[in-house]
């Protein structure tokens, strides 16, 4: 061969080989929902700094997407995504507040002025109080117009926990004593607000202190008691706690003492052995007023629990977060064909739908252990699960709308389930869905 040939034949593989690498430099493959997969190009499986866990789609998705609305700038519209807190929270509660409705443009009546009109009308509206995790003081909002104001100036440094009762008139807050080991819980009373008053955000939160090391604790649904679990010697024991009277009652004593408990209804209670994908897990249903102990279901690894408000239904997850809802009647198990974990889903009033957060990827780990770990965080979109007909709809991707991915945890809707809210896990600040 020539030696011109040669020099031909080498130009040509080069064009060739540039063309075939920048073709597979350039093309993006897609995810199951049409989406681009970044950090997967063709390189990239050679560089092995910067990689990712492996992670796999949903790979049940929920199917009817007719909810679904897309991006805007108004976010009091359905289906969008606000940051209602300006920094992280250790916890929130949701309830009804009295306010000065907004004021109508409507005539006065002939030779009255503005000035003698009578007082102006008041409405009842959704309303928040939240704990800020650094330093305990508590704000508060209403869902409908986010006017984030100081409500105390108490301060108890680095609250990791936090939950509202009595209608969001009183408080409990959860933190480290400064030996880093021993849990405080203290329960307080706020102050009362009145209408038109001008609050400073001076408010103290006074009250007193429940035992040292309460590994777990729950709000009853009217919200005026607690319930909550420490060991005495080896024993697990739970105490009801009247908020108002500081009433305290002992209905639950078991030689176990990893658990976690929900206050369903009045006659309701749920202890759930603490999660692991590795180990069984049983949950057990404790009447609060029986004081007795019965077992619903159990065998599971990885099992978290949440219980409908009628107590009837059990919703469910493995350590594959396979999402099931049992019936505690027919004792039959009824698979949702979504993945996610029970605790980031609340249930309707009525029992009758389900609102979640859905992750779009799942790593393959060990669950729930390397989500509580902090090892996995995940990348959730919203969708609500109607449980008579089985259709699910998505009403929301947090990254589409705000452009933040949100590990949504502690979801709550209110009074009249027009609001959802949630923490987000990756930074714990408090978020808000208009759903109607």
């Amino acid at each position: 061969m020539s030696k011109r040939n040669i020099i031909l034949f080498i130009i040509i593989l080069v064009v060739i080989i540039v063309g075939v690498f920048g073709f597979l430099y350039f093309f993006q493959p897609k995810d199951q929902n049409g989406g681009t997969v970044t950090g997967t190009n063709f390189f990239a499986n050679f560089l092995p700094f910067g990689k990712s866990k492996t992670t796999t789609p949903n790979p049940t998705p929920p199917s009817d997407v007719s909810g679904y609305v897309g991006a805007g700038d108004n976010s009091a519209s359905y289906g969008k995504f606000k940051k209602i807190s300006s920094f992280p929270v250790a916890g929130y509660g949701v309830f009804m507040k009295e306010r000065f409705k907004a004021e109508e443009a409507l005539p006065s009546p002939a030779g009255e002025s503005k000035a003698s009109s009578a007082i102006p009308p008041t409405e009842f509206a959704p309303a928040l109080r939240y704990v800020n995790k650094s330093n305990g003081n508590i704000y508060q909002t209403f869902a409908d117009k986010i006017d984030e104001r100081k409500f105390s100036n108490t301060v108890v440094p680095k609250v990791h926990e936090a939950y509202f009762g009595n209608k969001g008139d009183s408080v409990i807050m959860r933190y480290l004593k400064d030996d880093n080991k021993t849990i405080e819980t203290y329960v307080g009373m706020l102050q009362k607000e009145y209408l038109g008053a001008d609050s400073i955000g001076n408010n103290e939160v006074k009250g007193s202190f429940l035992p040292e090391n309460i590994s777990d604790m729950s709000v009853s649904s009217d919200s005026s008691k607690i319930f909550y679990l420490f060991n005495i010697g080896d024993n697990g024991v739970g105490v009801t706690f009247d908020l108002q009277s500081s009433t305290k009652i002992q209905i639950f004593d078991s030689p176990f003492t990893e658990w976690l408990s929900s206050w369903t209804n009045k006659n309701l209670i749920t202890v759930t052995t603490k999660p692991s994908g590795n180990v069984r897990g049983f949950m057990y249903a404790i009447n609060p007023n029986k004081k007795d102990l019965n077992k619903v279901l159990g065998e599971i690894n990885g099992l978290t629990t949440l219980t409908s408000p009628d107590g009837k239904l059990v919703l469910y997850s493995d350590n594959n977060l396979s999402l099931n809802i049992f019936d505690t009647e027919t004792r039959e198990p009824i698979a949702l064909g979504v993945k996610t974990l029970s605790e980031k889903c609340v249930w309707g009033a009525l029992s009758d739908v389900l609102y979640c957060a859905v992750p779009k990827y799942i790593d393959n780990e060990i669950y729930p252990d390397s989500w509580y770990q902090g090892e996995v965080s995940f990348s959730d979109q919203i969708w609500k699960i109607d449980i008579t007909s089985g259709n699910t709809t998505l009403i929301g991707d947090p990254t589409q709308i705000s452009g933040e991915e949100v590990d949504g945890t502690r979801l709550n809707l209110d009074e009249g389930q027009n609001f959802l809210f949630f923490i987000n896990k990756k930074d714990s600040y408090l978020w808000g869905l208009k759903l109607k």
